[in-house]
């Protein structure tokens, strides 16, 4: 029987088109995680949605002299339509600024607050005179105190990446204004007393870390053992989730980001169940005695302890039975030559630029290659157009190319006639079978630079027969020989459409309808057919899949977008 598969990635803020970093640290493995196990004939729902609320997003849209509404309307629109050209197959992308997460979020609040979860707090915050409101940290700038950085924040400096308090800015200003008339004030604030949910925090976290990676297993226990600390959970902003008390110190305040996030995740299912005419039908997904599920979720390890310990004492809290992830798999950083990514700097490449140079199925290999797993990554251009030149276009192109180019000439475009398999079949067959399990293995466990690294182990199977067969050697003594080598080789390709799908799905729709055939799940237990394809099928002979990134290119590329002065070519 199908297990129901939930699967959700880290949800992009909104405040600008992502970098490559942001891609490969969540919505890319979790899109081929998705797609493997669709293929396997499991149940899978795979959600995520774009992140609206806080600061961030109202500097952006002011930056952009936007409504904040407008702005995010329209920059979900443009992150939405990118994905989909990245070929990411979200079952939902929704936005946490819905109808929908603004009612889960009030729920789960008054959930918490009536389970003596919430407590009302005064706090000492900035006020600017000249802007007549209380600024959250992001809209508190000044001159960092460790590196002198003159445009640090209120809560991080951007450059050296101190944490800080708007207390430790030197000359401090508004962001909004540019106001240097603050003045501190008391102000009412709700907390989420996370302290009083340590020990059930902590116990499910070692019944549930087994499932985890050891990057997200030693996160988790970091925050534990240094004891957690009631949060502030409301803000003086505008936009976001209005907190529904009628207390007057209250009025006006909306709920922090990192509060409605990820309650986004469940909101997201709840609207698309609407969308499919069956409203009730999410809470299955979410509820544990409606069912089970198994929960996978994918993160950069930034947002790791979000997950991993804020979000699943909410869920505790609420004394509901709102269900808990399974399996956690956090990715470390992708750099860009050893520097973060910066839109402001111009340095790396984001989303929409990629696509302007390569197809969405060259940086999907090129990223999952390299996927930052077991420490932070480095993304260069060499690297890139080496994974590229020699995994997809020599090793896979290449043998695409000769294998069906030569049965056309010699033969025709119908897989050929003759030959009896012998030793050399049987040992490809087997080697096939095998790798194609380790492949599916690496994926149940998450391993995605080994699963692409058997992939590639598994072309260079293809390529190793064709060279020790050597059909155009063969063919004029005996055809027939030469027949049975083409006929292998092509069904061969046939397991290469269903094994490459959840890695470049373009590519496989690409030789699936050049070779006229369709998916095999078969392939991944090891039990393909190999005369799927029999003599006399028909295919098309394909256009090139892949071209080769020169030289030349590469030193281009990394002059382009090595950073510089002048402004970036989008929000981010």
């Amino acid at each position: 029987m199908p297990v129901r598969h939930l699967i959700t990635s880290a949800l992009p803020y909104i405040n600008g088109i992502k970098h490559l970093g942001n891609l490969v640290g969540s919505m890319l493995p979790a899109d081929t995680y998705a797609r493997y196990l669709r293929q396997r004939g499991e149940e899978v729902l795979y959600i995520c949605a774009t992140d609206e609320h806080g600061t961030p997003a109202e500097l952006a849209a002011a930056a952009q002299q936007q409504e904040v509404s407008d702005f995010c309307a329209q920059m979900h629109a443009r992150q939405a339509e990118l994905y989909r050209q990245f070929d990411l197959s979200f079952d939902a992308f929704g936005r946490t600024s819905s109808t929908h997460n603004h009612a889960l979020t009030q729920q789960i609040y008054r959930q918490l607050r009536d389970h003596g979860f919430i407590e009302k707090r005064t706090t000492r915050q900035v006020y600017s005179l000249d802007d007549g409101r209380f600024l959250p940290d992001r809209y508190i700038v000044g001159t960092c105190p460790k590196c002198a950085y003159d445009a640090a924040r209120g809560d991080q400096c951007e450059k050296c990446a101190r944490v800080l308090d708007p207390a430790d800015l030197k000359d401090p200003r508004s962001a909004i204004s540019g106001s240097r008339n603050l003045e501190v004030r008391s102000c009412a604030h709700l907390f989420l007393k996370l302290s009083t949910l340590q020990a059930e925090v902590a116990s499910w976290v070692d019944k549930s870390c087994g499932q985890w990676t050891e990057l997200t297993a030693s996160i988790a226990y970091k925050w534990l053992t240094e004891g957690l600390q009631d949060r502030c959970i409301t803000r003086d902003l505008h936009w976001g989730v209005p907190v529904p008390e009628n207390d007057p110190e209250l009025q006006g305040k909306v709920f922090y980001v990192w509060f409605d996030a990820p309650i986004g995740y469940l909101a997201a299912t709840a609207a698309w169940a609407e969308t499919e005419g069956r409203p009730q039908s999410w809470q299955p997904w979410w509820r544990s005695e409606q069912g089970e599920a198994e929960w996978t979720q994918f993160m950069a390890k930034d947002n790791v302890p979000f997950h991993a310990i804020m979000f699943p004492a909410m869920l505790l809290g609420t004394r509901d039975s709102w269900r808990q992830p399974r399996r956690i798999k956090g990715f470390n950083w992708l750099n860009y030559y050893g520097d973060k990514f910066s839109t402001s700097a111009r340095r790396g490449v984001f989303l929409d630029q990629a696509l302007e140079l390569f197809p969405a199925d060259v940086w999907r290999w090129g990223l999952l290659a390299i996927a930052p797993e077991s420490k932070d990554g480095v993304f260069t251009w060499e690297e890139f157009a080496q994974k590229v030149n020699k995994d997809l276009n020599d090793n896979l192109g290449n043998f695409v190319n000769r294998t069906l180019k030569f049965c056309v000439a010699r033969f025709s475009d119908a897989v050929p006639a003759g030959g009896t398999p012998g030793a050399a079949e049987e040992r490809l067959q087997a080697d096939c079978a095998a790798q194609a399990k380790l492949l599916a293995a690496h994926l149940e466990n998450l391993e995605f630079r080994k699963a692409s690294d058997a992939l590639r182990d598994f072309f260079t199977l293809g390529n190793l027969y064709i060279d020790q067969a050597a059909p155009w050697k063969t063919f004029k003594a005996d055809p027939s020989r030469s027949a049975l080598t083409i006929r292998t080789c092509i069904n061969f390709l046939d397991q290469v459409v269903t094994l490459c799908e959840p890695f470049i799905p373009a590519t496989s729709r690409r030789l699936a309808a050049a070779l006229h055939t369709d998916l095999d799940p078969a392939v991944w237990r090891g039990a393909a057919r190999w005369e799927r394809l029999p003599p006399g099928h028909v295919f098309t002979l394909p256009e090139p899949l892949f071209k080769k990134i020169e030289p030349e290119q590469v030193i281009e590329l990394r002059a382009r977008f090595a950073g510089g002065a002048g402004e970036p070519t989008h929000v981010g």
